[in-house]
């Protein structure tokens, strides 16, 4: 009333002060507007969401739990397309926000994109699977199920990376490491391989499968795998299987020294290492060491007397060293041991001519002829019984005549020869020769 009384004033005074007065009571009318205009309306947006909210959690209390023992029912009996409908359901009325206990969210998502996968539609469970871990990002097996989605669609960078965040989430469980690594192997990215490999060695220095798969990758990559083999046995000397692959390794290198060292230290702590024997046996026998061979092979021969094998090895070994004796009484062993394949009559006709051929002389004697036809003999009884080794019987059979005791040799022979008829090695360098010819009986007539 006071503002419309000055009005009033005014309009009877100058016109300067009306212009004043009139610009203040508009500046009074714009801030009655402008503060009318914040102040919220009682009944407004507010508490139209409130009411949605409300609403919302009310179908949730009865929907949602149906839906989750429908979803439960579905995927017992391995019914995917119905399970895939309920959890759809699930997941858009947000039931992992209504009650976290009574609908998991790291349970619906886990089964929801595993039916997918049983349909084959793995591009639908990466959707789904990427959808949980906007929720619960560190969920471990939601990551593995995306990597496998990603696997099976061919996405083979995504799913390195998820295994990589893998390991960030759980750096000490050994089988997504093991995942982790297979994948840089068939990539052929073995120097991240190795990276892993050492992880896993780190967490558990005992991992055999690790261990092997380290030094596998180290060759792959170019790089010397030999230390990888030399700490595992340094840190494991009781372990016989790691010894053998580190002598291995040593003799690939051509450290053969270094090698028997190793084999025989396991001898040392296993005298019944079967394959410390053999391999030891061989490296001596491949670097003319004949001496150490014929020991370590005759030691496991003692492990096991019934192995035929050995003893042809044996004889072989002495063959190699002109000692023909040794190499025949082994060759006999074999044949007893060795039935019905003739390698044992193959191997005493081989010691018999490769002697013959070592000793023989220009022109060949009588004795250099007894031991052809031994030779001969052994090689028929050989072949009879369908032996494929070493065999000079077609050689000693085409030239029989000149390289065999026969029918002229017979004649020849002395009389206290002929009345014993037994035919036999007089001379010095075949005093080690145990058998007997017989004369055949076409010789006699």
């Amino acid at each position: 009333m006071v503002l419309v009384s000055q009005i009033y004033g005014l309009l009877k005074g100058d016109k300067d002060n009306m212009q004043l007065l009139l610009n203040k009571f508009l500046i009074i009318i714009g801030f009655i507007f402008i503060f009318s205009m914040c102040v919220p309306p009682q009944d407004g947006s507010g508490g139209d969401f409130a009411k949605e909210k409300a609403r919302l959690d009310s179908l949730r209390d009865v929907r949602c739990p149906r839906l989750m023992s429908s979803a439960a029912e579905y995927y017992r009996n391995r019914d995917w397309k119905q399970t895939i409908r309920v959890y759809s359901e699930i997941t858009d009325l947000s039931c992992d926000e209504w009650n976290a206990v009574y609908a998991p969210p790291e349970e619906i998502y886990q089964y929801y994109s595993f039916a997918y996968t049983q349909i084959g539609r793995f591009d639908s469970a990466e959707f789904v699977l990427l959808d949980g871990l906007q929720k619960i990002p560190q969920n471990v097996q939601l990551r593995k199920q995306l990597a496998y989605a990603y696997k099976r669609q061919g996405k083979t960078d995504k799913e390195i990376i998820e295994y990589e965040r893998l390991v960030d989430i759980a750096p000490n469980d050994i089988s997504i490491l093991n995942d982790l690594a297979k994948i840089y192997k068939d990539q052929g990215n073995y120097d991240d391989q190795i990276i892993i490999l050492k992880k896993i060695l780190k967490i558990d220095d005992t991992n055999d499968v690790a261990q092997s798969e380290l030094a596998v990758a180290y060759e792959s990559s170019g790089k010397n795998p030999l230390e990888v083999y030399e700490k595992r046995y340094m840190d494991n000397l009781d372990n016989i299987s790691y010894g053998l692959d580190y002598s291995e390794r040593l003799i690939k290198a051509e450290r053969v020294d270094e090698a028997k060292d190793i084999l025989k230290r396991l001898i040392s702590k296993d005298p019944t290492s079967k394959l410390a024997y053999q391999k030891l046996g061989k490296v001596c026998w491949e670097t003319d060491d004949l001496d150490e061979a014929a020991s370590a092979y005759e030691s496991l021969f003692k492990i096991d007397p019934r192995d035929g094998r050995v003893a042809i090895n044996i004889s072989d070994i002495y063959i190699d060293s002109e000692n023909y004796g040794k190499a025949l009484r082994w060759a006999d062993k074999s044949i007893n041991l060795i039935d019905n394949s003739g390698n044992g009559y193959g191997q005493k006709g081989k010691v018999y001519y490769k002697a013959w051929e070592s000793l023989k002389k220009n022109p060949l004697t009588v004795d250099d002829k007894i031991v052809a036809k031994l030779a001969y003999d052994n090689f028929v009884k050989a072949e009879k019984m369908s032996y494929r080794g070493f065999n000079r019987l077609k050689y000693l059979k085409d030239n029989a005549k000149d390289l065999l005791y026969g029918k002229a040799q017979w004649f020849m022979a002395e009389n206290k020869v002929k009345r014993s008829g037994i035919i036999r090695t007089t001379t010095a360098p075949y005093d080690w020769v145990t058998d007997n010819l017989s004369p055949e009986s076409n010789w006699k007539k």
